[in-house]
Formats: structure tokens, C-alpha cells, sequence
């Protein structure tokens, strides 16, 4: 049986964090959406924080009324955000842990920790029809905790396998690696719809998109770092390439 095709989320936090260096309107994350889609991205991801420290509450209402590909939105577990969210309305939401002193997102939500905190802000989402995921750890306690919160959806974190890597940790590469394998088998296996990202490049994207478990990758920094140097749609038009040639070693291995 082939595997499912590879579906890429481009997260547009990184060119509001360039905005709000300076103040004003440029560059626009909703601009960078657009002219994601139109290179070939199947869906804009932003992650609305609490400290606002990138996207804002405006960046989030011009995205869902403007983009023609699905909008998820990142967002803590908070009555805040989950009203937020009930309002606009986006395709889907990722339910992300959050930190005022964290640099960026530092590893999966404790889902097995806040499994009924979890649970009423999934069944909230779930009625204004938002499709909802946990980014966790690919751990199997994590990944049955947010079974039984009722999201349909996981993303792994893939942050530790990608700084291993770049560490140059071969073991704990390998190590990461396999437990991502494991758990994107566990939570297929139990029906949920698997999702990665966070810390993905061009080489990490393509060997996690033979993974035929996975159906989605969501990357923001990296591309907008290439997009410094080789213009957006370029970027993503390679990490496209990039999913696309991982995917079909899945399939032909398969």
C-alpha cells in the first residue's frame, strides 16, 4: 500500500518577529502566507502567544479572512486563546506549551500531566468544528494521554532528534530518531492523525517524510532564514522537493 501524501505547513511567526523589530507594517506575515501557498505550501501555520511577542491578534483575523489554504493556529490551553479561537474559526488548532522566558517553544505539551485541562479546551475547540492536535513528545504515555483527551490529532516534537544532529550526537541522534519511528507507529495504530515539526531543515524534512506514519510538517524558522538568502518561494519550493523525494523512498520501500 502507498503511503499517504505529505502535506507542508509553512509558519509565517518569524517574519512578524522581523516586523516587530522595527514597528510598522513590513515585512507582513500575511503577505509571506500568500506567497507561501502560491510555491506550493498546503497550509499557513501561526502561533498566537499569549506575550504576543510575533504574530498579533490582527495578523490572526487578516490570515483566516485572506489565505486560501487552511490556517492552524498555534495557542496555549488558555480560556484566553480557546475564546480566540472559537471566534475565528481556523481549520485546525495546535495546543502548544508556553513560557514567558522561553526563546521558542522548548519541547511537547505534559499532556498526560493536564489530560482534563486538555480535554475541555479539545471538546471546546472541537464543537466550533477546529480540528485540534497536542504537540508532544513521541512518548507513549504522551501520546496516549492525548488519546484519551479526545484530540484527533498529535504533532511530534522533533526539536531533540534535529539539535542532536546538528551536535553532531550520532547516538542520541539515533536514539531520538527511533523513538519518533515508535511513536508515530503507536499513534497511527490508535487512530490519531500524526503530524511533526519543530527544529526541521531541508535534509531533516526529507529522511522524517519517509516516515509513511506522518502526514504533516509544520517549519517556520528555517524557512525563513533561507528565505534571507534565496527569496521565499524559492525556499519553499526546495523544502517541497525535499518532502517529496523522502516520501517517495516511503513509498517505494512500502
Amino acid at each position: 500500500m502507498s503511503a499517504p501524501p505529505i502535506r507542508l505547513g509553512v509558519n509565517v511567526d518569524h517574519v512578524a518577529t522581523v516586523r516587530n523589530a522595527r514597528g510598522g507594517h513590513h515585512p507582513d506575515p500575511v503577505r509571506a502566507a500568500e506567497i507561501a501557498i502560491a510555491a506550493g505550501a498546503d497550509g499557513i501555520t501561526a502561533h498566537l502567544r499569549e506575550d504576543r511577542r510575533h504574530i498579533l491578534d490582527g495578523d490572526i483575523v487578516r490570515l483566516s479572512q485572506r489565505i486560501k489554504k487552511p490556517l492552524n493556529l498555534e495557542m496555549a490551553a488558555t480560556a484566553e486563546m480557546v475564546g480566540i479561537a472559537c471566534k475565528l474559526r481556523p481549520h485546525a488548532a495546535c495546543i502548544v506549551p508556553e513560557r514567558r522566558a522561553e526563546r521558542t517553544t522548548e519541547g511537547g505539551l505534559d499532556a498526560a500531566g493536564q489530560r482534563e485541562a486538555l480535554a475541555r479546551a479539545v471538546a471546546e475547540l472541537a464543537a466550533a468544528g477546529i480540528r485540534v492536535s497536542l504537540f508532544i513528545a513521541a512518548e507513549p504515555a504522551q501520546i496516549e494521554a492525548a488519546q484519551a483527551a479526545g484530540a484527533p490529532v498529535i504533532e511530534i516534537h522533533t526539536g531533540a532528534w534535529c539539535d542532536a544532529l546538528a551536535a553532531g550526537n550520532g547516538a542520541a541522534a539515533a536514539a531520538e530518531f527511533d523513538r519518533i519511528v515508535r511513536g508515530a507507529a503507536q499513534a497511527r495504530n490508535a487512530g490519531l492523525e500524526v503530524h511533526a515539526g519543530h527544529g526541521l531543515d531541508f535534509v531533516t524534512a526529507e529522511k522524517i517524510a519517509e516516515l509513511d506514519e506522518i502526514v504533516e510538517l509544520n517549519i517556520g524558522h528555517f524557512l525563513i532564514g533561507e528565505a534571507i538568502f534565496a527569496g521565499l518561494p524559492t525556499a519553499v519550493r526546495q523544502m517541497r522537493a525535499a518532502m517529496d523525494r523522502g516520501r517517495s523512498r516511503s513509498r517505494m520501500a512500502s
